[in-house]
């Protein structure tokens, strides 16, 4: 079964970005903007993140700063899913932007 993902890369300075370019070429990946990709893949699994996960780290060193977040339409629900897949989610640099209210000290 092949599936449509989006692919979302932060990939530190020194990283083999190469690696990664010529993995998501490999699939005919199309850019969607500064650092996201989109690609269809086949699976084998019932687990796309883990199967995307290792076909990727196959042929890509990522350093432990790296981040890729895969997004996919879940079958069963209908909905979309994501996960990181390497790394981690870091706190988000717009908060505090918004103004919430006053709130009081007592």
């Amino acid at each position: 079964m092949e599936k449509t993902f989006w692919l979302s890369y932060d990939i530190s300075l020194g990283s083999d970005i190469d690696s990664l370019y010529r993995w998501l070429d490999a699939r005919d990946a199309e850019e969607c903007g500064f650092g996201i990709a989109t690609f269809k893949q086949a699976l084998h699994t019932n687990d796309p993140a883990t199967e995307v996960q290792e076909l990727l780290s196959q042929q890509v060193k990522f350093s432990r700063n790296d981040r890729v977040y895969l997004i996919w339409k879940d079958d069963e629900t209908g909905r979309n899913r994501g996960k990181f897949i390497i790394g981690h989610r870091k706190g988000a640099p717009w908060k505090g932007y918004a103004f919430r209210g006053e709130t009081i000290d007592e």
